[in-house]
This record gives structure tokens, C-alpha cells and sequence, in this order.
């Protein structure tokens, strides 16, 4: 059984900025994204955090690379409607992929007494996936909103284009039981509230 979230846990929102929808720079001529619901799911759970007065986090991508469109800078880098930060909410800006390289997440996170994360947000496969693995090597006790991330197509190094579908699913794979616990947003509304007899802990294989 998954026992429902208290105010040690933080719903932490990776990279929800005007420019994950820039699908040509992320997916190539044929960029495409999977999960249109995603967005609107991050929304709904994070205006049910805020009613409930849990702790909100967030990361903001500040790249370095020329072209990226997640730039502080930029109109593109700004926060995508709905999802704006709050006084009170933890932010740090990165410019690596994990939300915990060269930023104080982990400092706030400790200060705040938070020992669990709720994670949504962009890339799936990327900044999502490397944020999540160093929180459950931190000891964090993390779950994935797997319905509320979303990801673009990858071309492999054959040229093979792998569709987006298929990148995040296979990510979500990759790391529920090893480094989190992969839920869906309606088991999240759930866990504000109540524990969620029908969920198990997923053990990890190594």
C-alpha cells in the first residue's frame, strides 16, 4: 500500500516552459510530441497541490546551447500558462539535465524537511528521467506522474526515428522500481487525501 501524501512531500515540476513546444528543435523535420494531455493534467494536479497547501518546487531549464529555446532570456523559457511560480515555492535554474546539478534543490528540499517528491514535467526521457534518478539515489522516496510527463520523437544513431510514444514509455520502464514509483495523476489527486490500498511499492531488481 502506498500511504498518502503529508507535508513532507513536494510536487516538483521539471522544465514547464513555453519552449518544450518547440518540436523541430527537439524532435528534428518530423518532431512530434506524445501525451497532448499532459499539460492539462500538470495543471489540475498542481492547482489541487496549491488548495491543499503542499509544497511546490519547480527547475527552469537555462541552456547554454545557441539554439535552445529553454532560455531564462528568452519568451520561450518562460513558465507555460497555469504553471506559474508562487511566493514560497522552491525554484532553482539549471543548465544541466538533472534538476540537482549546480542548483540548491537538494539544499531547499532538506531545509524544507522534504523527504518525498511527486515529479511531472518535460522531457520524459531527459530532464524528467535524470532528475528522478538522482533523487532515488539520494534517498528521496520518488514517484513519477507518468501521464503527466511528456517527450518528443529520438532518431537513433542508425537514423532509426523513434516515435515519442515509444521514448517515453520506455523510460517510464526503465525507472519505476529502480529509482521510483510510476502513478498516474488520478492516483496522485488520491494520495492528497487518502492511502491508495490498490498501489504497491514496485522492489527494484538490483
Amino acid at each position: 500500500m502506498i500511504h498518502r501524501f503529508d507535508d513532507t512531500t513536494a510536487l516538483l515540476l521539471i522544465d514547464v516552459q513555453k519552449g518544450v513546444d518547440d518540436l523541430a528543435y527537439y524532435g528534428g523535420p518530423t518532431g512530434r510530441a506524445n501525451n497532448p494531455e499532459a499539460k492539462d493534467r500538470i495543471r489540475r494536479l498542481l492547482a489541487a497541490w496549491r488548495e491543499k497547501g503542499g509544497r511546490v518546487a519547480f527547475t527552469r531549464h537555462d541552456s547554454i546551447e545557441d539554439a535552445s529555446p529553454l532560455k531564462l532570456s528568452l519568451e520561450t523559457g518562460e513558465q507555460l500558462d497555469g504553471m506559474e511560480i508562487m511566493p514560497g515555492d522552491i525554484a532553482v535554474s539549471k543548465s544541466a539535465n538533472s534538476g540537482f546539478v549546480g542548483t540548491a534543490l537538494e539544499l531547499e528540499l532538506r531545509r524544507a524537511r522534504i523527504h518525498r517528491l511527486v515529479v511531472v514535467g518535460f522531457f520524459t526521457n531527459v530532464c524528467v528521467e535524470t532528475t528522478v534518478r538522482m533523487a532515488g539515489n539520494m534517498g528521496f522516496d520518488t514517484y513519477l506522474v507518468h501521464d503527466a510527463c511528456a517527450t518528443m520523437n529520438r532518431v537513433g544513431i542508425d537514423g532509426t526515428d523513434y516515435d515519442a510514444d515509444l521514448v517515453h514509455a520506455l523510460s517510464v520502464a526503465s525507472m519505476n522500481g529502480e529509482f521510483c514509483t510510476a502513478i498516474t495523476t488520478e492516483d496522485a489527486m488520491g494520495l492528497m487525501t487518502a492511502d491508495a490500498a490498490h498501489l504497491d511499492r514496485v522492489q527494484g531488481n538490483e
